[in-house]
């Protein structure tokens, strides 16, 4: 299983950086992204900084890539999150080819990011110049070491965010997927927290212009488990839980885009 992750984050191109799963790309255990030093507020911007105080080299690089993606072409759908989204790139690979090039998509996902980073992100131009039909916004797994509230308010600030810039957008927010991780507690606790969290975001949707789709029971097993060959790691999808990802959001995502 270490080496398993330790893959995964190299597959992701972290390198030496501090990653969601508490490996870092030198096998050295890192802090856990789900506990960040200091409690850098949940819903004020900050940018994602590495070891060193500097920002975050993946993180830095995939900015810029997605400021250039701007001008690069249409963005008929954008996925905007973190390592869940980004691995469409890589566990999902297979899967994205057959739904989302003819829908003009683009990939917004940086692994490790937690709601501060994507507000920051925000903040710092990657939705300017563009009108996406929809964004498929997936975020908040990686703040699950604060408490459920925080959480929720930092989603909620992201999703009034997206709509200041995105006036004309429509907005299908993703229900936080399970995941088992014994570092932020048990799963049981940390299931309740993510229930918890996706039964105020589901508030939010208006029946029209923003939507909510909670598919996380279709990644467990009739005894609420997370089967390993949907998550390996009980956290990313495999390529079937990126194909059970597709299969479930598909229909009201294409209902959105009419």
């Amino acid at each position: 299983m270490k080496r398993w992750r330790l893959l995964l984050a190299i597959g992701l191109g972290l390198g030496n950086l501090t990653w969601v799963s508490g490996v870092r790309g030198d096998g050295a255990t890192a802090a856990p992204a789900t506990q960040p030093a200091g409690r850098q507020p949940a819903d004020v911007a900050a940018p994602k900084l590495g070891p060193d105080g500097q920002l975050d080299h993946h993180f830095k690089l995939k900015h810029e890539e997605f400021l250039q993606r701007r001008s690069q072409g249409k963005i008929g759908v954008l996925f905007l999150g973190d390592s869940i989204t980004e691995g469409w790139n890589w566990w999902g690979k297979t899967v994205w080819p057959k739904y989302y090039p003819q829908l003009d998509a683009a990939n917004f996902g940086i692994g490790g990011d937690q709601t501060q980073h994507v507000l920051w992100r925000i903040e710092n131009g990657e939705l300017d110049g563009i009108s996406p039909k929809v964004v498929v916004l997936l975020i908040g797994t990686n703040n699950i070491g604060y408490p459920a509230d925080e959480i929720l308010k930092a989603d909620e600030k992201i999703v009034q965010e997206i709509r200041e810039k995105l006036p004309q957008t429509k907005l299908l927010i993703m229900g936080i997927f399970p995941r088992a991780d014994k570092r932020a507690g048990s799963p049981p606790l940390m299931q309740a927290k993510i229930k918890k969290v996706n039964q105020g975001l589901a508030t939010l949707d208006d029946g029209d212009k923003t939507r909510f789709l909670d598919i996380g029971e279709k990644f467990l097993d009739a005894d609420g488990n997370i089967p390993r060959e949907i998550m390996a790691d009980s956290l990313h999808p495999t390529t079937k839980g990126y194909q059970i990802w597709a299969d479930a959001m598909n229909p009201l995502l294409n209902e959105m885009l009419r």
